[in-house]
């Protein structure tokens, strides 16, 4: 009763739904694209071949996560076809970047029964899995009823979402005991899991360290801080609404380096305009990624705004020290192990739940340093610019700490193994 009135109320909204798509795509026309499979309605044929190993990852940081554990299914079973599945424009962009000559990419449909139904009857996996915390509950019951196995890997859920889902235990509840399997990224995560009803709970650890830098994007972030010159580089990585005027304002007060570059790579595209705009109407000198031939930067810019897809791993390369995006205001922090793994110096604002286990980690080795507000973050970064070997050390502390933490797709491994 409880799902079918779940089930009711999403058939109701389904205006909203479509009224939020469009809005969306007044900034993203992407989002008028396959507009159908939101649906599972398609408009070709499946791949032929056997049962495909089905993984469903929400957006770009999960897809790229995703990686190690893709080429690992690919390698170990490569009889069965992949099928990834997304929910976002730039997270099928991110897939079809990655995988899509290996893999079939469409969106997962949105969680209405039948809709569901349609999906598993037309790919017919042998195996589901959902990275990090995606329940649907439709979507749990039809897998239960084709007898599609369906493993959430590489699991986190932080305290604040754990009592977001106590607050609807009515239906999270049978949600997460219709799960075949949990891989958690650590055992806080697991103990929140198993209290909300999940069970054959695992902890694996987290796939993003087993993400290698590659070699590649590293060499194109290095080359384009020799084109910097000799100006101490800052980055603002995968910043969130309302951090970029945040910090600086707070790095204007700290006493930036007149020559000193700031990169802003805002998190979301949709927000490059708006971050662009905001930060000149603040009195930066903004020059944008898109219009820069990677040639030498005029002399007056003092903004570099990353408004591109895909070269997050080049910006950390690039900067000298790198301020977590998201950690400023209480957006619970973006991942910080991109930044650790290449050797760039880590500076976190006070909200990390979202990464709680490994910011502390990170901390604690002397990897990351960690602000109670951006007025302290940039009171970390100014000294540290000018700080060549509290740099190499803090760089060499974060490769040696996400080299200690490699091999969480091994161990899903052998737990997706007796699934299959």
């Amino acid at each position: 009763m409880i799902r079918w009135l779940y089930s009711l109320c999403l058939y109701l909204i389904t205006p909203v739904i479509m009224g939020y798509l469009l809005k969306r795509a007044r900034k993203q026309p992407e989002y008028r694209q396959h507009w159908r499979e939101r649906w599972a309605i398609y408009d070709r044929s499946p791949r032929n071949g056997a049962q495909p190993l089905w993984l469903h990852a929400v957006s770009v940081g999960e897809m790229r996560a995703a990686l190690p554990l893709v080429k690992a299914l690919r390698e170990r079973y490569p009889d069965h076809p992949l099928l990834l599945t997304c929910m976002t424009p730039t997270g099928r962009a991110t897939a079809t970047e990655l995988y899509g000559d290996i893999a079939e990419i469409v969106y997962l449909p949105y969680d209405y029964p039948c809709a569901m139904r349609r999906f598993l009857r037309r790919y017919r996996p042998v195996l589901g899995l959902l990275l990090e915390t995606e329940l649907w509950p439709n979507l749990l019951t039809a897998c239960r009823k084709h007898g599609v196995p369906l493993w959430l890997v590489n699991a986190r859920l932080s305290e604040k979402s754990a009592r977001g889902y106590a607050r609807i235990r009515w239906l999270a509840g049978p949600a997460f005991a219709r799960l075949s399997g949990v891989l958690a990224q650590a055992d806080a995560d697991a103990g929140r899991l198993r209290a909300l009803g999940a069970t054959n709970v695992h902890v694996t650890g987290n796939l993003k360290y087993d993400n290698q830098p590659e070699p590649d994007m590293v060499a194109r972030g290095k080359r384009w801080h020799g084109l910097f010159g000799q100006r101490p580089v800052l980055l603002l990585a995968s910043s969130r609404d309302g951090e970029e005027v945040l910090l600086g304002d707070a790095l204007r007060r700290a006493g930036l380096p007149a020559n000193a570059l700031w990169i802003v790579v805002p998190r979301h595209p949709q927000r490059f305009d708006e971050a662009a705009q905001q930060l000149q109407a603040n009195g930066w000198r903004v020059h944008r990624r898109s219009q820069w031939d990677e040639g030498a930067l005029p002399a007056d810019v003092q903004v570099l705004l990353g408004d591109s897809m895909g070269e997050m791993l080049a910006w950390h390369a690039a900067a000298d020290v790198a301020i977590i995006g998201g950690s400023l205001l209480p957006f619970g922090s973006q991942s910080l192990i991109e930044a650790c793994a290449v050797g760039t110096p880590v500076l976190l604002g006070p909200s990390t739940y979202n990464f709680a286990q490994a910011a502390a980690e990170a901390l604690a080795c002397g990897a990351a340093q960690q602000g109670d507000n951006a007025d302290a973050v940039a009171a970390l970064a100014i000294p540290l610019l000018s700080d060549p070997a509290g740099r190499e050390r803090m760089g060499a502390a974060g490769m040696t700490f996400t080299s200690a933490h490699r091999g969480a797709t091994a161990r899903m491994l052998a737990h997706l193994g007796q699934a299959l």
